[in-house]
C-alpha cells in the first residue's frame, strides 16, 4: 500500500515541539517531504533530525511569526525553494500563560501580539504561499482549539477569529482549488497541558466528556493526516472537532 505523501510537500508551522513535532513526524510516515518553521532554532533542529531518522527529506526555516516582516521573508523563502506546496498546516502559536488572561485584564500591545501571532499569521502565511498551494491545489490546515467556542480569554478570542477567517480563506481560495479547513482539539495529554492545567484540571475536563478517552498528540496527527490528503479532496471550509464529544467550551478560560 502507497504512503499518502509520497512526492508531496508538507509545511508544518511550530515544528520545535509537542503537536508542531508530532505532526511533522507523522507526515513524514506519510512519505512527505517536510518543511519546517519555528522560532525555536534548537527545537527545530531536533525535530529536523528526527525527520531525517525517518528517511523523509526535510528543510528548516527558523523564522518569527508574529511579525509581518517575519512572515513575509520566511514566506519568500519558502517560495523561493518549493513552486509547489501540497499542505500548509499553520500549528505556530501561544497556547498557554499569558495568553489565557481574560480580555479585560489584558494590556493592549500584548492583545494585539497574540492576535498577531495566533490569527494573522496563519493568513499571512498562507497568502504568501498561495501560489505554490494552487500549483499543487493544496490545502491549508488552521490549529485552532475548543476554546474558540466560549472566547472570554485572549486565546479563546485568537481561535474564534482563526475559525471565521478559516471560512473566509476557503470562500477565496477556492477558485484556485485550495481547500482550508481548521482542526479544533480537545483536552490534550502531553506535558505542556499538565505543566499549565494541573491534574485537578485534566480530571474535571475530561468528567464532561462524551467519552471516557484521553486525548493524545497522536489523535491530531491522524485527523491532519486525512485532511490534508487526497482522502478529503471534497472537504473545505471545516472546522473539524476533536475533542471526545465536549459539550462545554469555555475550559481555558
Amino acid at each position: 500500500m502507497g504512503k499518502r505523501y509520497e512526492n508531496k510537500v508538507v509545511v508544518v508551522t511550530g515544528a520545535a515541539a509537542g503537536l508542531g513535532r508530532a505532526l511533522s513526524l507523522g507526515y513524514a510516515r506519510e512519505g512527505g517531504e517536510l518543511v519546517l518553521i519555528d522560532i525555536d532554532a534548537k527545537g527545530l533542529e531536533e525535530t529536523k533530525s528526527m525527520v531525517e531518522a525517518l528517511g523523509a527529506k526535510v528543510t528548516r526555516f527558523v523564522a518569527d511569526l508574529s511579525n509581518e516582516a517575519g512572515i513575509e521573508a520566511v514566506g519568500a523563502a519558502v517560495l523561493a525553494a518549493f513552486p509547489k506546496i501540497d499542505v500548509l498546516y499553520n500549528n505556530a502559536g501561544a497556547a498557554y500563560g499569558e495568553v489565557n488572561t481574560p480580555i479585560d485584564r489584558v494590556a493592549f500591545a500584548r492583545f494585539q501580539f497574540f492576535i498577531a501571532l495566533n490569527t494573522l499569521a496563519p493568513l499571512f502565511l498562507a497568502r504568501a504561499l498561495r501560489p505554490a498551494l494552487a500549483a499543487a491545489k493544496g490545502c491549508v490546515i488552521n490549529q485552532s482549539s475548543m476554546a474558540a467556542y466560549m472566547p472570554a480569554g485572549v486565546y479563546g478570542v485568537t481561535k474564534a477569529s482563526l475559525n471565521q477567517l478559516t471560512w473566509g480563506m476557503a470562500r477565496l481560495f477556492g477558485a484556485e482549488g485550495i481547500r482550508v479547513n481548521a482542526v479544533a482539539p480537545g483536552l490534550m495529554e502531553t506535558a505542556a497541558s499538565a505543566n499549565s492545567l494541573g491534574a485537578d484540571k485534566h480530571e474535571a475536563i475530561r468528567a464532561l466528556q462524551m467519552l471516557s478517552a484521553s486525548g493524545s498528540p497522536e489523535d491530531i496527527v491522524n485527523l491532519g493526516l486525512f485532511l490534508g490528503s487526497d482522502d478529503a479532496r471534497f472537504i473545505t471550509a471545516e472546522v473539524m472537532h476533536c475533542d471526545a464529544g465536549h459539550p462545554y467550551r469555555g475550559w481555558r478560560e
